[in-house]
């Protein structure tokens, strides 16, 4: 079990970046959450496998169809045990 922490920039707001998110995690059995910031950046936390977490972490350097990331900044942290993924 691993955990990242990330931040997205860019246009990464209004562009369904959360939602996608939401339902990639999903799809690769990854929990956490990702909300947006008041600076124009999402943040996200991803806890699963090293491999699934991995496939989040490379989604979010380009993101959903509307999305246009400019940077993304990762790093690691000790796992949670969260359960599900949310949308904050």
């Amino acid at each position: 079990m691993v955990r990242y922490r990330v931040f997205v920039s860019g246009r990464v707001q209004g562009v369904f970046f959360r939602d996608a998110c939401r339902q990639i995690a999903e799809e690769h059995g990854v929990s956490g959450w990702v909300r947006n910031l008041p600076d124009g950046r999402v943040e996200a936390v991803f806890e699963g496998t090293e491999d699934d977490v991995q496939k989040l972490v490379d989604w979010t350097r380009h993101g959903p169809r509307r999305a246009a990331v400019a940077d993304v900044w990762v790093r690691q942290e000790q796992p949670e045990g969260l359960d599900i993924f949310q949308v904050r």
